[in-house]
């Protein structure tokens, strides 16, 4: 059996065996539709309850102002296009970045099509946007700010707090897509003063097909899915019983001694970095040098493809990305790497290397001398 490194905890975790195991009697013994009144409901309904207190307690909220959707997708076009159509008699313009992912990024470009206007925030070289830039870009009838906690690319950090501060004394709503920083940074949705944000289960080592929105308190948002009164009568259909509960379970240990977690990705992390650029010749870190994930790698290797590259890896067991895992089969270059204002041919051949938990310094040794030796021959046999 050949030996397996996965380096793409970006794309999705490895499903922790303690949510498993907290899932288990909803998928089968207690099977029970959380919105019926008898007891197999009921016990599904506490269940559900048990884990909107636990998202609440890991974001420092109310439980009330917890949603579950189906995925971090659901929960961006819930928040974007749910306070532009709720908010629309106040203004038509929203603003956004220009690296957001495409649930965002998508979401923004299918309002403009419905009469909004979209304020596209340029980023620096590191792919940070620029506060300056952003006041200035504020108008009487900007309604929402939403900008990503942290890029799903290259693990660039956005100043949330302060971007939170200029919309709360401009009393504009704030939404900010926490899907790959939830588990990796502690958050503190007050400290951020942020009115919604997004989360997705399967990025903190729990179940695929469950998200959460949190919303604050007397957000004026329309509700996505129309049906049923399910989610305080927000969010319409049956709730996902087994995942929610996976869902909580996964924040809940995910946030457990975070620092000491992000310690020790950081330093597998850090010797990856550093073993990479000794190694080899022509190579560039994307990203923030600092304020970037724990676990996030992003290079340009120059004359090589990164589509050739995560192929050659994959043949060895070696698991990477050459972009978002949503757009790594697209033929286009990163959009978020050209809006850092790098060359097509770094949109190009830039991988991903995302780390988690259980990598190790004898993974990192052995992933950078393939590297090293799949990259030598590539440069010589073009």
């Amino acid at each position: 059996m050949r030996k397996v490194i996965y380096l793409d905890h970006a794309a999705t975790t490895p499903l922790n065996c303690d949510v498993l195991e907290k899932m288990k009697p909803y998928l089968c013994e207690n099977f029970g539709n959380a919105s019926s009144i008898y007891q197999l409901g009921i016990e599904s309904r506490a269940a559900v309850d048990e884990s909107r207190y636990k998202v609440a307690y890991a974001l420092k909220c109310q439980a009330h102002e917890i949603f579950f959707t189906s995925c971090g997708t659901e929960s961006n076009n819930w928040a974007i296009k749910g306070i532009a159509f709720a908010n629309r008699l106040k203004g038509n313009h929203i603003i956004t970045s220009a690296i957001e992912h495409p649930a965002v990024k998508n979401s923004c470009e299918y309002l403009e099509h419905n009469g909004f206007d979209i304020t596209y925030l340029p980023v620096d070289e590191f792919g940070v946007v620029s506060l300056d830039i952003l006041k200035k870009s504020i108008r009487k009838n900007t309604i929402l700010i939403s900008i990503m906690y942290a890029n799903n690319e290259v693990g660039t950090m956005q100043p949330i707090k302060e971007i939170g501060q200029i919309a709360r004394e401009s009393n504009i709503y704030f939404h900010t897509d926490a899907v790959q920083a939830i588990g990796n940074i502690d958050i503190d949705v007050n400290d951020c003063k942020v009115d919604m944000l997004s989360l997705s289960a399967h990025k903190f080592n729990g179940p695929k097909g469950v998200g959460a929105l949190y919303i604050r308190t007397g957000t004026n948002i329309d509700p996505y899915l129309h049906g049923g009164s399910q989610e305080l009568n927000r969010r319409s259909g049956t709730e996902n019983v087994p995942g929610i509960v996976g869902l909580g379970k996964a924040i809940e240990l995910s946030t457990i001694d975070i620092e000491s977690k992000n310690k020790k990705v950081l330093t597998i992390r850090n010797l990856f970095i550093g073993a990479v650029i000794r190694n080899i010749p022509n190579v560039f870190l994307n990203g923030h040098p600092t304020l970037r994930l724990p676990g996030n790698a992003n290079f340009f290797f120059q004359g090589i493809d990164a589509k050739y590259l995560a192929t050659i890896l994959n043949d060895e067991g070696i698991y990477v990305s050459n972009g978002s895992a949503c757009s790594c089969n697209s033929k286009s270059p990163s959009h978020v790497l050209l809006a850092m204002n790098k060359t097509e041919e770094t949109a190009l051949g830039s991988v991903r290397f995302t780390f988690g938990e259980e990598n190790t310094e004898d993974e990192v040794n052995y992933v950078v001398d393939v590297l090293s030796k799949v990259i030598e021959y590539k440069r010589k046999n073009p």
